[in-house]
């Protein structure tokens, strides 16, 4: 196996730091945060689509960092708002708002809609990048309902309101552990694994 690499992970959220260095355990590097190098630049999203955005971030921050760096771009759609708030679900009710504002805005336009016509999915895209360019993106998915009111103390974002069906429970009251095999992150991330490992020449 080859040296340690540095990893950025291009975000300022320790929960999801976090959870990238546990999905990413068996790889040989060391991940860092955009605050652990005091990096307050953002690109500007311009782009429609999770993936688009995710390989917008990537480069922005390789570049910037002179560093390999991991980004993504994930959120929830809902199918009864037509997909929102999609992209925009970090910024779901206006810029620095809190997840529990964001979700609770979710639960008042979903209103009465009855729980056979809630079902949502989280997305998450993948894209790693050096400073030269782009290396690769991927997807990953998971399947959902979105409940009547919040549920559970674990994740962030949305994960309170967030029903996975095939485990009766919502996301924020599964153990990290049992999040980290089954959320679009984790997929995304597993998918992730055998191309970052050929990147880091590990």
């Amino acid at each position: 196996m080859g040296a340690t690499r540095t990893l950025v992970v291009a975000t300022h959220n320790r929960g999801k730091l976090r959870e990238y260095a546990e999905l990413l355990a068996e790889l040989p590097a060391t991940f860092i945060s955009l605050a652990d190098l005091g990096i307050q630049a953002e690109p500007e999203e311009e782009h429609v689509g999770f993936a688009e955005n995710a390989r917008l971030k990537a480069l922005f921050f390789a570049r910037l960092t002179g560093e390999m760096t991991l980004a993504d771009d994930s959120g929830l759609e809902a199918d009864a708002l037509g997909g929102d708030p999609g992209v925009r679900s970090a910024r779901y009710s206006g810029a620095g708002r809190t997840d529990r504002e964001r979700y609770e805005l979710l639960l008042s336009r979903l209103g009465e809609i009855p729980p056979e016509a809630r079902t949502a999915r989280f997305r998450c895209a993948i894209a790693v990048a050096s400073p030269q360019g782009v290396l690769f993106t991927v997807e990953g998915t998971c399947e959902g309902v979105i409940t009547t009111r919040p549920r559970g103390s674990h994740g962030f974002g949305y994960d309170p309101v967030f029903y996975v069906t095939e485990r009766g429970q919502t996301m924020a009251e599964l153990e990290p552990a049992v999040k980290n095999r089954i959320s679009h992150r984790a997929r995304a991330a597993q998918a992730a694994i055998p191309l970052l490992r050929a990147a880091l020449g590990g």
